[in-house]
């Protein structure tokens, strides 16, 4: 008897952090996984595992070659996670806008032309802005950065299609993710790095905050809605519901690490988008979902400084 493949699962932004875990997850699941890659993609978070997969080379941003791939696939589940503009060296308005909002558009036009159980959208907390409480998903949007334009811009186009489609298409909004494989020029990978070595790294006012949440709580919550199908047009926010302030994650790290480094705050400048107050309402996602994170803070780093250790190669520690 031929065993008969589980239904097609598509994933973009495959290589990047959250979509890489996803990918890694769904294929420990025996999932029937497909992802579309850029040709110009770095790899590294998924080299030992992309022949587990069926990739495609395309850029989302060619509408025609785009269509043409997903009528063959016809996923079942869609992980939308490809981006452009999360970081600030990423800063070419023309390019933010093409690879979101126009990425966001062709990904659609050519989900809809198949039928499908549900098209996750990943949104950004950056759509909200700057803000004095905790940031929920009905809140009026007023985004400080393009990368934050044209991401609220993806959500409400999402949001338009699912109702006048009745397709189940939902947003996600990530806040501040962190755990093994993340970008090395982010600030856990960064303190890490630097506290291993003694060193004390470049740091704003230790008054910023952020709404920190672990990688695998964030897979977790990816995996769990995907199963849903009465969500049409929602948004929900993905953080702990918890600020921690720079000083706090500082000095955690420090703890546990058992280094000596004295911080010297205030000696990078602090960047347009930080903030004091930077939190998730996360009532929405609790009511509906029951969601609750299972990793605290003082866990996740623990984890994540230990996978570092044990992977020195991606973060140049000798």
């Amino acid at each position: 008897m031929i065993k008969k493949l589980n239904k097609p699962i598509l994933i973009t932004g495959p290589s990047g952090f959250i979509g890489s875990q996803i990918t890694r997850k769904l294929l420990k699941k025996n999932n029937n996984v497909h992802i579309i890659i850029r040709k110009s993609s770095n790899i590294w978070r998924i080299n030992d595992i992309i022949n587990q997969t069926k990739y495609h080379e395309v850029d989302i941003t060619n509408k025609s070659r785009l269509i043409n791939i997903v009528s063959k696939i016809k996923p079942y589940k869609i992980f939308h996670l490809a981006t452009y503009g999360a970081y600030s060296y990423q800063n070419e308005l023309d390019k933010i806008k093409h690879n979101i909002l126009d990425g966001t558009s062709n990904l659609l036009e050519a989900c809809l032309q198949n039928d499908f159980k549900i098209f996750i959208n990943t949104g950004s907390n950056s759509e909200y802005g700057f803000s004095k409480k905790k940031m929920e998903e009905s809140d009026l949007l007023k985004p400080n950065s393009y990368y934050g334009i044209f991401k609220a811009a993806s959500t409400m186009l999402c949001n338009k299609i699912a109702l006048e489609k009745n397709k189940n298409i939902i947003t996600l909004r990530p806040f501040h993710v962190y755990g093994p494989y993340e970008e090395k020029t982010r600030l856990i990978p960064v303190l890490i790095n630097s506290l291993l070595k003694n060193k004390c790294p470049p740091l704003v006012s230790p008054k910023i905050s952020r709404d920190m949440i672990y990688i695998d709580d964030v897979v977790d919550f990816y995996l769990k809605i995907s199963n849903k199908h009465d969500l049409k047009g929602q948004v929900f926010n993905i953080g702990s519901g918890k600020s921690y302030t720079i000083e706090k994650i500082f000095y955690k790290i420090n703890q546990i690490i058992k280094s000596d480094v004295i911080p010297k705050w205030s000696t990078m400048r602090d960047r347009s988008w930080d903030q004091e107050i930077w939190i998730s309402n996360m009532n929405k996602s609790k009511k509906i979902l029951n969601f609750r994170n299972k990793v605290s803070l003082e866990r996740g780093i623990k984890k994540t400084i230990k996978w570092i250790k044990n992977n020195k190669k991606f973060y140049n520690i000798d």
